[in-house]
């Protein structure tokens, strides 16, 4: 069937397209009759006569939307030129039909594997050029549209967790330094233990750590869980705050009602903390919850003999069972008023006489693995005077 080309034109839309398309046809003839065809339809077009001028129309920085491309030119030929093309980059998702004479499955088959999209036997009709090519054209729209919402998406998608994350450190932030501060409180009350916050915290860091290779405690113990430890331990004396002076201060040994006053600072510690959560909104997943358990339980004794509660076993939680064990070390191997520093070997018997009885087994065999690492933190740390 003839081309009636007055029909084609004719059904020019009032908005005309503006995609262009590349002519590469070393014929002269059929260039002019393809650009006639294409601009009558809106398109914008630019002709070359062999894939060499084709390329270097791309190196002055113009992209066609298509190319129509004949295979048999000289200087550079439409198989050569189509592989340039898709060799780059920056050009490879530009559709291209090759117009071929040649009706041959070798020569079809051969275009098609080096990368045209599309091919189209001359002499062609033009209502069959035409749709190739809006069709080509459009799902290359469709394709860069796609491309541009997935982009779009995707740096949303950074931005947003960069806030997360920034929101995230500023939360964290603000907890440490609400702990930090409740913290310090005791520890102003009693100065004399000078780095004892900090020693404590790396003691607890070690002895989770290790715990979490032990099977037993695989399902608990995570990198949050060290993570929590390290900072709640800092509170297992905020209730210290509540003890008088004169007991707090004393340089000498505690009478058995002085003991008995002292030995409530883990109840108000506990309860102080308790009084704060509760005016969190989300009391589940409080990050204080370590560190209220820390400070009511971190003087129980495994064999129930301990103080506010008398707990015994597994009943004593595992964080306030480390508290136990780092608490003890620390205050042995430090000198006070009242005392004088022990020995790190000395302490050490001390803490494998009381497993089962003070401490947890597991957390002293976690100790003894550590107990050269103990010894360097309480040195990096060693208190002043």
């Amino acid at each position: 069937m003839k081309a009636n080309l007055r029909e084609i034109f004719s059904k020019k839309g009032a908005d005309t397209k503006r995609e262009s398309v590349l002519i590469v046809d070393d014929n002269k003839n059929m260039r002019g009759l393809l650009e006639n065809v294409l601009r009558f339809e809106g398109y914008e077009t630019a002709s070359a006569i062999n894939g060499k001028e084709a390329l270097e129309m791309f190196a002055a920085d113009w992209k066609p939307d298509l190319i129509l491309m004949d295979i048999d030119m000289p200087v550079m030929d439409g198989y050569q030129t189509c592989e340039a093309i898709r060799d780059n980059k920056e050009y490879n998702s530009i559709p291209i039909i090759v117009l071929t004479a040649v009706y041959d499955k070798s020569v079809i088959k051969k275009v098609l594997t080096i990368g045209a999209n599309d091919y189209i036997s001359k002499p062609f009709e033009p209502e069959e050029l035409l749709a190739r090519i809006s069709a080509h054209i459009t799902r290359k729209r469709l394709t860069e549209e796609r491309d541009r919402l997935y982009n779009q998406a995707k740096e949303y998608n950074i931005r947003l967790e960069q806030e997360v994350k920034e929101r995230t450190w500023e939360i964290e932030d603000t907890q440490d330094a609400t702990i930090i501060g409740f913290a310090k409180l005791a520890e102003y009350r009693d100065p004399e233990t000078g780095l004892h916050l900090e020693r404590i915290r790396e003691y607890c860091k070690l002895v989770a750590g290790k715990l979490m290779t032990n099977k037993k405690y695989m399902d608990l113990i995570n990198k949050k869980y060290i993570d929590s430890i390290h900072k709640s331990s800092l509170l297992h004396d905020i209730g210290k705050v509540g003890i008088p002076d004169s007991i707090l201060l004393k340089s000498g040994k505690l009478t058995s009602e002085e003991f008995e006053i002292m030995k409530q600072h883990s109840k108000i510690g506990g309860d102080a903390i308790s009084e704060a959560e509760n005016r969190l909104r989300n009391k589940r997943v409080s990050f204080l919850a370590m560190g209220k358990v820390i400070a009511y339980y971190h003087h129980e004794k495994l064999d129930g003999t301990g103080y506010p509660y008398g707990l015994g076993g597994d009943k004593i939680p595992l964080s306030a069972r480390i508290m136990a064990l780092a608490d003890v070390y620390d205050a042995l191997i430090s000198k006070r008023v009242y005392k004088e520093a022990w020995s790190h070997e000395a302490t050490i018997e001390v803490i494998i006489k009381d497993s089962g009885r003070h401490f947890d087994p597991d957390v002293v065999d976690a100790f003894l693995k550590l107990k050269d690492e103990f010894l360097k933190i309480s040195k990096r740390y060693k208190s002043e005077g």
